[in-house]
């Protein structure tokens, strides 16, 4: 009788940490995995953007990011030179472009950051963004800088992306 009454709590104790050992493992198994988005890159202008060491955007799992848009043609020389309107619709094409590669569009932007060298312009022009931004406006900064990438640059307008579907 003494050694079943000994080996009985033995026995309880095995019983209880082979509950909780798979207690553990069913957690496990139910945990979800983690998986690792690989980034996809796309060129707007490879030729310009591989010479100045920049791709236009990055897109992992669901967030793109894009690089500053400015006025310039496929060889990367400035366009509409001193009309700041101009550059701004030069700038939303391109970004419309990169948008549409990843299905999106400018109802998909989440954060515009917007950097010119004549604030008080932009702010005379700003109201073009209307037609661009139809059922809500993103976060973002405005930024008057001193110069960007090229002198004939005006404006320059950069996008965080988050794709829903």
């Amino acid at each position: 009788m003494k050694k079943i009454l000994s080996v009985t709590p033995f026995i309880i104790a095995l019983f209880i940490c082979s509950c909780n050992h798979e207690t553990k493992t069913s957690d496990a198994a139910k945990a979800p995995e983690t998986v690792i988005e690989k980034p996809e890159y796309f060129m707007l202008r490879p030729a310009v953007e591989k010479e100045y060491g920049y791709t236009h955007a990055v897109k992992i799992g669901r967030d793109i990011k894009i690089s500053g848009a400015v006025s310039m043609d496929e060889k990367g020389l400035p366009t509409a030179k001193g009309d700041l309107q101009q550059q701004m619709k030069n700038c939303y094409a391109d970004l419309e472009i990169i948008l549409k590669h990843f299905g999106c569009t400018f109802d998909d932007v989440v954060v515009e950051n917007i950097l010119t060298t004549n604030m008080p312009e932009f702010l005379k022009q700003s109201g073009y963004r209307n037609s661009i931004y139809k059922k809500q406006f993103p976060t973002g900064s405005w930024f008057g800088v001193r110069e960007l990438a090229l002198p004939e640059f005006m404006i320059e307008i950069e996008l965080e992306v988050y794709k829903t579907n």
